[in-house]
């Protein structure tokens, strides 16, 4: 239950809601160049380009949920349950599991079409972290300041797909999602006009009636809907503050109130962060359910030629400004 977009303004900017019934710990991580990638079945990346987004970090490996690297190409992982499948080690592929796949391509690509040429020869290797974390059925969204593709591993094979759109939810897979789409052709952020019936008066009782028949409930396909209408039709100033104000209102136009979808006894899915990252600048940004502040993470202050993980725990309590 996630949502990831690009969007641009004077810069560019990539993030995503994590919507789930639990949380992991997760932290901004930082892998600077010359922290050593190990990777199951391929040589271990000993410098790389330097890499900040949000990971859970285990025995000193970051399980990156979404990235950005220094070049500014970017990657999210979505929960793809009824969809992924994934292969056996298979000999002349390079056998990448899902958890190396974003330190993978973010380490050594700097553009989508560098990554799209390593994806030819790909092969996602159904290889578990531990006994305790099986391979998490996943596809990604991945983008630099130009486009943005949509991978997924399904019983045909890897595809690869131009995402025009700049979005991505969950199930069903992506040509669905963009054919999804068409049904919603005539939805328009402008006043409405008659073309019901012009020869009878039908007068508008309120604004916004031009996109009556939006979806508003929280589904994987109608998130992208909304998602896609909300970004598409967005408008925003180009300074920082503005930009990144305007990338969180998008997301916040799919987020998940506690309550409001419940996956079993007592498990109650919420949006456990949102995420913005300026792509040009290296900056993430982060809200979290019960700190609506935004907190940013600056990668450029660190040292990045360092060969050690940068962690900063995400601050969950809310910050509220008292002004008297």
């Amino acid at each position: 239950m996630c949502t990831a977009a690009v969007y641009q303004t004077k810069d560019h900017y990539f993030g995503r809601n994590l919507d789930l019934e639990y949380s992991y710990q997760e932290s901004v991580t930082i892998a600077p160049r010359n922290y050593p990638f190990s990777f199951r079945k391929l040589p271990e990346m000993k410098t790389h380009y330097a890499i900040i987004g949000m990971a859970y970090v285990l025995e000193g490996y970051p399980l990156y949920y979404d990235a950005t690297n220094e070049k500014g190409l970017s990657m999210a992982g979505l929960n793809f349950p009824g969809s992924a499948v994934y292969s056996p080690c298979q000999a002349g592929k390079d056998n990448v599991t899902t958890f190396e796949l974003i330190p993978w391509l973010l380490g050594q690509c700097a553009t989508v079409d560098q990554a799209q040429s390593l994806l030819e020869s790909v092969n996602l290797a159904d290889l578990a972290f531990r006994a305790d974390l099986p391979p998490a059925p996943l596809h990604w969204f991945l983008a630099d300041q130009k486009r943005s593709i949509t991978v997924e591993a399904v019983r045909e094979g890897l595809k690869i797909y131009p995402n025009p759109v700049g979005l991505l939810t969950n199930e069903p897979p992506f040509p669905f999602q963009m054919a999804h789409l068409s049904h919603y052709m005539g939805l328009s952020a402008q006043q409405v006009q008659n073309r019901f019936a012009p020869q009878v008066e039908l007068i508008p009782y309120s604004r916004g009636m031009g996109a009556i028949g939006l979806p508003g409930d929280l589904s994987s396909a109608s998130r992208f809907v909304k998602a896609a209408f909300t970004k598409l039709n967005s408008v925003s100033g180009d300074s920082e503050e503005e930009s990144v104000s305007q990338f969180f209102h998008i997301l916040g136009s799919v987020e998940q109130q506690r309550g409001t979808v419940e996956v079993g006894e007592g498990k109650l899915v919420t949006t456990v962060y949102s995420s913005c990252c300026n792509m040009d600048r290296g900056i993430y940004y982060y809200t979290t359910y019960e700190n609506r502040q935004i907190t940013a993470v600056d990668l450029h202050k660190e040292d990045l030629e360092g060969n050690t993980l940068v962690s900063y725990p995400l601050i969950q309590e809310q910050q509220i400004c008292c002004q008297n």
